[in-house]
């Protein structure tokens, strides 16, 4: 019954920019930390941020500055605003949840990922 959809991803040039956005659906009593991960060729999947229930966010340290993790609980959306995109940020982009269900059961959840394309 829950699910996560990302949205967004895209092919950029270098010092462009993107948003991407991941929306719960389903059967959710409550989303505590909601966070991106990404995956690029050849590498292992990485963190790349989190957000707590109460909008403290956290990244990883290569991103530098670069990257913003925002979410609007009514709407159940989680946002990461990327800025100054550079080549090696291309990836597939994965949105990941920690999610309570109206019966109670918590459950990490994982959208299908969205492909982000930075080149010249």
């Amino acid at each position: 019954q829950v699910q996560l959809v990302e949205s967004g991803g895209g092919s950029v040039q270098p010092g462009g920019s993107l948003r991407l956005s991941c929306a719960a659906s389903g059967r959710i009593r409550r989303i505590n930390a909601m966070g991106w991960y990404r995956q690029a060729p050849g590498k292992q999947r990485e963190w790349v941020a989190t957000i707590t229930i109460g909008g403290t966010p956290n990244y990883a340290d290569s991103l530098k500055g670069r990257f913003t993790i925002s979410r609007d609980n009514a709407e159940n959306t989680v946002y990461l605003q990327m800025n100054n995109l550079k080549p090696e940020d291309t990836a597939v982009y994965y949105c990941n949840a920690d999610i309570v269900s109206q019966d109670y059961i918590g459950m990490a959840y994982w959208g299908k990922g969205t492909l982000v394309t930075v080149s010249s």
